[in-house]
């Protein structure tokens, strides 16, 4: 089994969609409703499984907009902040897939995966230090509305990436500066991660442990190539050693 080691690590750094929230279904269908509008009559639709793993997964909304149209072919002006949602533009494909995420989690709620739910709490009883990154503007109020924001020292998301400059992944801007954060080296963080552009930053990042879980059990191997220390399927599988529980925190 694999495992977080906490005699060479002091802090775990935790994607959102997908590793800490079921929130990556509704970015997926967002995407998707988004994209097949748009596409209707000039491309055959998004795949809601290959698509969204290989082009949208991971990125900053825009880059994912871009990332995808150009796997097609189609090149978009970028308009700007102001467009109206569904303008033929980066930016107005960006607000239409926005505005459907934030319904979508409005009306539903937010789901966090219970396997990591109880790994945040062995972490955390055991002095580890953990903090949570996105590049979604939205990730402060997607954690609070898990329940789970208390588990967390640090939280890195789009609004600080924008206010900071930081670039998206696979960059590794957000992980690093959660790093900085915390206050631990990037050697002795490990990062949990279910997007290759993320699995890629922890790797670009010089970070002591990479953990990629592959839900889909289809991406594996590209997670491996793209420098994943462990691949699990769910964080049931990720157990924790290496240092004496200390009590609740």
């Amino acid at each position: 089994m694999a495992a977080i080691d906490l005699s060479s690590l002091r802090a775990v750094v935790f994607d959102t969609d997908g590793v800490v929230t079921d929130t990556a279904r509704v970015h997926a269908a967002a995407w998707k409703h988004t994209f097949d509008t748009f596409l209707r009559g000039r491309s055959a639709p998004f795949d809601i499984r290959a698509d969204y793993l290989r082009h949208v997964d991971g990125r900053p909304r825009l880059d994912g907009v871009r990332t995808f149209l150009a796997s097609r072919g189609i090149c978009l002006p970028e308009g700007g902040p102001d467009d109206e949602p569904g303008a033929p533009t980066v930016h107005g494909l960006g607000m239409v897939k926005d505005e459907l995420f934030v319904r979508q989690i409005a009306e539903h709620g937010v789901a966090a995966f219970p396997s990591t739910v109880a790994l945040l709490h062995e972490l955390r009883r055991r002095g580890c230090r953990t903090a949570v990154v996105s590049a979604s503007r939205h990730c402060h109020s997607v954690i609070s509305s898990s329940g789970l924001i208390h588990l967390f020292d640090a939280l890195v998301d789009g609004n600080d990436a924008a206010r900071l400059g930081l670039p998206g992944k696979p960059d590794p801007a957000l992980f690093a500066e959660a790093a900085r954060r915390l206050g631990v080296p990037a050697a002795e963080v490990a990062i949990v991660e279910d997007a290759l552009p993320g699995v890629a930053a922890g790797r670009r990042g010089g970070f002591g442990f990479v953990v990629a879980v592959d839900r889909s059990r289809t991406q594996a191997a590209a997670m491996t190539a793209a420098g994943a220390d462990a691949v699990v399927t769910d964080l049931a599988e990720l157990s924790v050693t290496g240092r004496v529980p200390v009590g609740p925190r």
